[in-house]
């Protein structure tokens, strides 16, 4: 048997209520709280279809560690998410040696890329699938330069 989609991931953070505004400000909707065990459940799919889930759970700084996720977006919502996340306070990030003035491609698998963090320092990405292989002898470029190919 192989492993179905991916339904939930969790985070943690080390204060609930910021986190919970930085998520909020990407647009999930909080799906329940839990107040006593400091931990805020979020859907995150667009399609309102209740299949994905992100939990926040508050922890002490000595259990705190930072992970990654990403979400998946389409090409027209890629080509604008540099400037969506400034608009809403959010600085993209460098990765992979290149500046965020607009969205990479790592071209192996290939997809449009953006990279940002939330106020724990977690890492976060929006991902979009590109439809075509191209051939490039570079790993990542920038969106522009992969088009232009």
């Amino acid at each position: 048997m192989m492993p179905g989609t991916l339904y939930e991931t969790h985070v943690k953070t080390r204060n609930l209520e910021v986190a919970v505004d930085f998520y909020k400000k990407l647009g999930m909707d909080i799906a329940y709280t839990i107040e006593e065990r400091r931990v805020a459940f979020f859907w995150f799919d667009k399609n309102q279809k209740k299949e994905q889930m992100l939990g926040v759970w508050e922890v002490p700084e000595q259990e705190f560690h930072t992970s990654h996720f990403a979400f998946k977006i389409g090409y027209e919502e890629i080509k604008n998410a540099r400037e969506w996340l400034l608009e809403k306070g959010i600085e993209p990030r460098a990765a992979f040696g290149l500046e965020p003035t607009e969205p990479m491609v790592q071209t192996w698998t290939p997809t449009a890329n953006l990279y940002f963090r939330d106020p724990d320092g977690n890492s976060l990405e929006f991902l979009c699938l590109l439809p075509e292989g191209k051939k490039t002898d570079k790993d990542v470029m920038l969106l522009s330069e992969w088009e232009a190919l």
